[in-house]
């Protein structure tokens, strides 16, 4: 493989497929395709310390130095537990999934006797289905020749995800990284944008340990009454913990490497709460997004309707909990050596960017004008003001439940930031990618402490941080925010904007179809 440098968005990271994707036919076979490999510095990410976790395969990939690609034998020996794996659990189909814009799994499923062979040659998707925008023509992606959208896209595996799919009759799933016919990664990719920021923070000597926590809510199958479709929530699950499909669900996910550290019932009936256990790197992503999909399946099977939305259209949360460790993973750098509750210098700068790009970040966290509305309803002002405001102020605060960045010093992790302005129908790739970028620029500001929660605004006369209330208005904000623009790409940015403008005008988060057609979920 080819690389180049991560700052050029022009060139690829690396060409046709990853490393771990370019396996033999057979075992005697694989010295014949030693020759076209040529190992890359694109970064995998690194569980949490104590290996890579692997239930179903029984190998684990114990590399704590994601720069360290996987050598022949281990490639070799990677494809030869898959193997092992589909023969023992008389595997029918693998599912080569990649998630589109909208963190959504799109999928072509094999028959599994030809998974060795499509391994490395890839499986060919259309590009709409990926990028999602309906007309290419149309001023905002003028750039983009037809024929391009109109070409397939080649999804190449990352072994390292393969996983048995407790909840689908013996199929297994891969996640894959996308490529064009040419072998340049697809720019619009949101989990090839997510790793090129976590290999900018690697590169600048750091590392993310990271968790997602989403509230969905669960309903029963839609029933006509009066002629019209209602669906109930399943309000017993408020009070009983036992409930098979939450037991399985959890259970399932702890087969496919998602760990879940904790589930409750939240606020609502019918709604639940799942916490993942923090990891390092991608696999935070990779964990929600198998969550996105993996509820789903399950819930079907006990004719439930899961969904990220509730039932009166307002989104669920989705909140990224994360930290910033050393490049080994040994020390947590949001933590004061002298145990106080406050954050270090490196996590003050790390909040300021969070804060100084906190309007961009908001289109990418609460992409849907129904997922906006919590930011309103949760506005004091908002409530008392008779005027209609465009913007809400953003708040920050030491164990603070009700700000947008709640800073957490307890815990065995220890300090930690709750990124709250997310729903859980955002992307997680996008979340973690421009989180990423926004406190990678808050490092290298020259701009000194932040203010606190309680302290005079005299003292600190910067302008404080405002998220607009509209989807337009967020939109706007993304487009001019030049670092956000440079991290994420010019190519993403104007197909997301394209997407999401061509949504509002066609009322496509309309709640009703997200929820019953189950898109978002």
């Amino acid at each position: 493989m080819v690389c180049h440098k991560l700052g050029d968005m022009s060139k690829p990271v690396v060409d046709y497929g990853s490393a771990e994707s370019h396996l033999p036919q057979d075992d005697k076979d694989f010295q014949g395709h030693i020759s076209v490999i040529k190992p890359s510095p694109l970064k995998t990410s690194a569980r949490a310390p104590g290996g890579q976790f692997d239930p179903d395969s029984g190998y684990t990939d114990n590399s704590r130095d994601s720069k360290q690609m996987p050598t022949v034998p281990q490639l070799s020996s990677r494809m030869k537990h898959i193997k092992q794996d589909i023969a023992q659990n008389h595997l029918q189909f693998v599912r080569f999934e990649a998630a589109d814009l909208h963190g959504v799994s799109r999928s072509k499923s094999i028959p599994a006797h030809f998974f060795q062979e499509k391994v490395i040659h890839g499986v060919f998707m259309p590009r709409g289905y990926l990028e999602l925008v309906p007309n290419p023509k149309d001023n905002e992606v003028d750039h983009i020749r037809a024929t391009c959208f109109n070409s397939d896209i080649v999804l190449m595996p990352e072994l390292s995800t393969f996983r048995v799919l407790p909840w689908a009759e013996r199929t297994a799933r891969v996640i894959c990284d996308t490529f064009t016919v040419t072998g340049e990664p697809l720019l619009t990719s949101p989990r090839y944008i997510a790793k090129r920021q976590l290999n900018q923070l690697q590169d600048s000597g750091f590392s993310l340990l990271s968790a997602f926590i989403y509230d969905f809510c669960i309903f029963g199958m839609p029933e006509m009454i009066n002629s019209k479709t209602i669906s109930f929530p399943a309000s017993t699950l408020l009070s009983n913990h036992d409930q098979p499909f939450i037991q399985e669900l959890v259970d399932g996910l702890y087969h496919t490497g998602a760990n879940v550290e904790s589930f409750s019932s939240s606020t609502r009936p019918g709604q639940m709460e799942i916490c993942f256990l923090p990891e390092f790197g991608i696999s935070s992503a990779d964990n929600a997004f198998t969550l996105r999909s993996g509820v789903k399946e399950v819930a079907r099977k006990y004719n439930y309707i899961t969904s990220f939305f509730f039932e009166t259209g307002f989104c669920n949360s989705g909140v990224l909990s994360h930290s910033l460790w050393d490049v080994g993973g040994k020390k947590n750098l949001f933590c004061s050596s002298s145990g106080t509750e406050q954050l270090t210098t490196t996590g003050e700068k790390w909040l300021a960017g969070l804060l100084k790009h906190a309007a961009a970040l908001s289109c990418l966290m609460a992409p849907a004008v129904s997922c906006r509305k919590r930011y309103s309803k949760e506005s004091k002002d908002q409530k008392e003001s008779k005027d209609q405001k465009e913007s809400v102020l953003i708040t920050w605060g030491y164990n603070d439940n009700s700000c947008a960045f709640n800073i957490k010093c307890h815990g065995e992790k220890g300090t930690q930031i709750e990124n709250k302005l997310g729903s859980a129908t955002a992307n997680p790739y996008l979340v973690l990618a421009a989180t990423v970028a926004a406190g990678l620029d808050g490092l290298g500001s020259s701009v000194g402490a932040l203010a606190g929660p309680d302290d005079s605004v005299e003292l600190y006369p910067s302008k404080p941080s405002e998220i607009p209330l509209k989807l337009e208005d967020a939109l706007m904000a993304l487009e001019e925010d030049q670092c956000l623009r440079q991290a994420l790409g010019e190519t993403f940015i104007q197909y997301f904007v394209a997407m999401k403008k061509y949504e509002l005008k066609n009322e496509e988060t309309d709640a009703e179809r997200n929820k019953f057609l189950e898109y978002f979920i």
